[in-house]
């Protein structure tokens, strides 16, 4: 259970394998254990890293009276402080977003990047999706909303039950019942639609079909030069979690095309491309 210091942030973080690093980033209100089933597929290929963001998991809430750090910032420092160069770099939701923003800053700076649950232009519904105000005092675990199915919680129900507990820690109740305002410049999310375009690495855009945000991934693919788009059938937002060995099978297809995976090694049973 290793931290590491990441500018004024102590950061937990999860790592298993060896090799090419592939960093994991995870969204709002999850944290890196929510990544297992990932590990389990990919560290015999990899240097799997995960971490848990600030004001989330087992890291380090940030001053109550001061803006949370920024968090392409603080995957700059992380990537530094591990020294995990030219990583591969898969994120959902806001570690998408996270991810996608340090790409512009590093055109082509990751081997190759597989975003998800995460596009461009504007989110619908944004406004029912925000949180109207703090968490109360009394809640414990914090519901999924539309992240997972309910399918799921009736097909398997420890699954679904697992992705409450796991997320639900000290650190991020406490950031939600104390809300601090965000940081996100250079760039910001309004110029992100534009300065997407500059991105080079190799991209692959996951999107499950039921995600409020499939338009958004869509459009992200269509922008970004030479970008994949691969949509999960009847699957939400967290498609990595619910869908994770079609995420893990296609995830490895598009590592195998760029040679950054064996041909022909299993995934989840699964062969992956020749």
């Amino acid at each position: 259970m290793p931290w590491v210091q990441v500018g004024p942030s102590d950061i937990y973080y999860q790592e298993a394998g060896e090799g090419q690093p592939l960093v994991l980033l995870h969204g709002m209100s999850s944290c890196a254990e929510a990544w297992f089933q990932q590990f389990e597929a990919f560290s015999p290929f990899f240097r799997v890293v995960a971490y848990d963001s600030v004001n989330h998991g087992h890291s380090a809430n940030s001053p109550r009276d001061q803006p949370e750090p920024d968090r392409a910032d603080e995957l700059e420092g992380f990537l530094q402080a591990l020294g995990l160069a030219r990583p591969i770099i898969a994120g959902n939701s806001m570690g998408a977003l996270t991810a996608l923003r340090w790409a512009v800053r590093h055109p082509d700076g990751a081997a190759a990047l597989v975003p998800s649950g995460m596009g461009i232009g504007p989110f619908p519904d944004a406004s029912a999706r925000s949180r109207t105000g703090p968490l109360d005092e009394h809640t414990l675990f914090l519901p999924v909303g539309d992240s997972l199915t309910e399918g799921l919680r009736t097909r398997d129900p420890m699954l679904y039950e697992r992705y409450l507990r796991i997320r639900s820690t000290a650190t991020r109740l406490e950031a939600l019942r104390h809300p601090r305002a965000r940081s996100m410049a250079s760039p910001s999310r309004e110029d992100l639609d534009q300065s997407v375009a500059t991105i080079r690495s190799p991209m692959l855009v996951v999107v499950g079909e039921l995600d409020w945000l499939a338009p958004n991934a869509r459009a992200l693919a269509a922008t970004v030069p030479g970008a994949k788009l691969h949509v999960v059938g009847g699957s939400p937002h967290n498609v990595y979690y619910e869908t994770a060995a079609e995420y893990n099978q296609v995830v490895s297809e598009f590592l195998a095309e760029h040679t950054l995976m064996p041909p022909g090694e299993r995934v989840d049973g699964q062969l992956a491309a020749p």
